[in-house]
């Protein structure tokens, strides 16, 4: 038990200062990179702080262990819009672009129902995979195209007032660093999961409900810290496309790539009521962001609400 509530506290900070590095070191590759810190949020840090998803759902499906598999990516999406951002918004308003609502947002409601309509005929195979994969990759190259033509007129300026901003970080040194915060904060998520459960299965609790939720959250740690670092930083358009990219990620890539490594069976039963919560929780984060273009403080505590008592919810009922 010792040991447990030991790996806990050691995640937590390795958790805490990853997210702080991670989020100076990719907005220095946003600036070298001459990309906007929303695209960097969508792909580099929403991407990367998917990785233990991505690790836990592939090994799971590759065992035949398709309900950790779905319940990791599903969970994790719902514990992203309802508690990351939430947590965040209460800390800092997140306001969002134009672009966010109209492409980035819609993009990532799409991929939640072109899964879910997958999933209820009771399978992801692999041609839905590559699909998934491929629509990933053609999202990502049409952000990175709009994003470096919108750089240019901000380069203009940057000219006609060179002592605008600072000189940012080297490429290598923001690379490294963006590196080892993603390892420093995965090693950290894997340690206090692994803490957490050895805790919750001395209580008793089934595997089912830790899947659902230590696991889910717990493979939601990166998200969550380096959300709540980009919010305090005032980094807010990396905060929200981290948690969009992280969102799109899951479905069309982590979904995609396990079930090109093994069809995913058995996707229908037992995940309805999940499955409706991410897409409703989707659509409310966009009506939210909609009616100011900010997510402000009390929405952000409506989100935390929906989620605790999600959490509530499967603790009783299961």
């Amino acid at each position: 038990m010792l040991l447990d509530i030991l790996f806990i506290l050691v995640g937590l900070a390795l958790l805490v200062k990853g997210g702080d590095y991670l989020v100076d070191g990719s907005v220095a590759i946003a600036k070298r990179a001459r990309l906007s810190e929303m695209v960097i949020g969508l792909t580099v840090v929403g991407f990367g702080t998917s990785m233990p998803e991505l690790l836990v759902s592939a090994q799971s499906a590759w065992m035949g262990s398709s309900g950790i598999a779905i319940g990791n990516v599903v969970g994790s999406n719902i514990s992203n819009i309802a508690l990351i951002l939430g947590l965040t918004a209460m800390i800092h308003v997140i306001p969002s672009q134009k672009i966010t609502l109209h492409l980035d947002l819609p993009f990532m409601l799409l991929s939640f129902v072109l899964f879910v309509a997958i999933a209820m005929t009771g399978s992801v195979g692999r041609v839905a995979g590559v699909i998934g994969v491929l629509m990933l990759i053609c999202f990502v190259a049409y952000q990175v195209r709009q994003s470096r033509k919108a750089s240019k007129a901000q380069e203009a300026l940057a000219k006609d007032n060179p002592d605008a901003s600072a000189e940012p970080m080297a490429l290598w040194k923001a690379t490294l660093l963006v590196i080892v915060s993603f390892l420093a904060m995965v090693f950290g998520a894997n340690i206090l999961v692994e803490g957490a459960s050895n805790i919750a299965r001395l209580l008793g609790v089934t595997d089912r409900i830790i899947g659902l939720t230590i696991v889910a959250v717990g493979t939601s740690l990166p998200e969550l810290f380096s959300s709540v670092m980009a919010a305090v930083k005032g980094k807010t358009d990396m905060a929200i496309g981290n948690i969009i990219g992280s969102g799109t990620f899951n479905i069309l890539s982590v979904i995609g790539i396990s079930a090109i490594i093994t069809p995913i069976t058995g996707t229908n039963i037992g995940f309805a009521f999940d499955y409706g919560l991410m897409v409703i929780l989707g659509v409310l984060l966009w009506v939210f962001l909609r009616s100011k273009y900010v997510l402000e403080r009390w929405e952000g505590f409506v989100l935390t609400a929906i989620y605790v008592a999600y959490l509530t919810k499967l603790i009783i009922f299961g």
